[in-house]
């Protein structure tokens, strides 16, 4: 390919030498032009590549927010259904309570079984709909479920630092907390 090359510049350095002065001039302006509108052609097109590439990178990022804020909407329409009950639920909880404070109290056999059966259909339905009781005695005090009404004084070393008492039951709604217990932590 060199030796095509450089026999073709011979030929073209012959016919230089062969023409005028003028003559040569004129080629070697004809020359110049067609390397400027190589040199335009060739930046022309880096300057479409680089459009192109901006372009495209906005395309992408515009495409990648949406699909972000898609993912999000379908998110947060999946926790409100979860949670759409939970103002309803929650203004039952007393309800609830007041069931299990009439079991306690109730000493007559007919009337505690006729109790016991709707206060058993009534904490089913709440279940079904997504409500979870907290268990708290003998657990460790945290802040983030219990509520600490009072400490209280305890003889064995193992209730340090637990609830050895709960006097309104904490609970969950679809694993989140909806009413945090309300508790007595014992203390050395």
């Amino acid at each position: 390919m060199k030796s095509i090359f450089s026999k073709k510049e011979k030929t073209k350095e012959k016919e230089m030498e062969s023409k005028l002065p003028e003559e040569q001039m004129e080629d070697n302006a004809i020359e110049t032009e067609n390397q400027t509108e190589v040199v335009e052609q060739q930046t022309e097109e880096t300057n479409f590549e680089q459009l192109y590439n901006e372009e495209k990178d906005k395309y992408l990022r515009l495409y990648a927010d949406f699909d972000n804020f898609r993912k999000r909407s379908l998110k947060e329409r999946m926790d409100l259904l979860k949670s759409a009950g939970s103002d309803v639920i929650t203004s039952l909880l007393p309800v609830l309570d007041d069931f299990e404070r009439a079991i306690t109290n109730i000493k007559d056999q007919e009337q505690l079984s006729g109790i016991i059966l709707i206060y058993n259909k009534f904490k089913s339905l709440l279940e079904q709909k997504g409500l979870k009781e907290m268990n708290s005695i003998n657990e460790v005090f945290n802040a983030d479920l219990h509520d600490a009404i009072t400490k209280i004084k305890v003889e064995e070393v193992e209730k340090d630092g637990k609830v050895v008492d709960v006097l309104e039951k904490g609970y969950y709604l679809n694993d989140k907390i909806i009413r945090h217990a309300k508790v007595v932590v014992g203390e050395k």
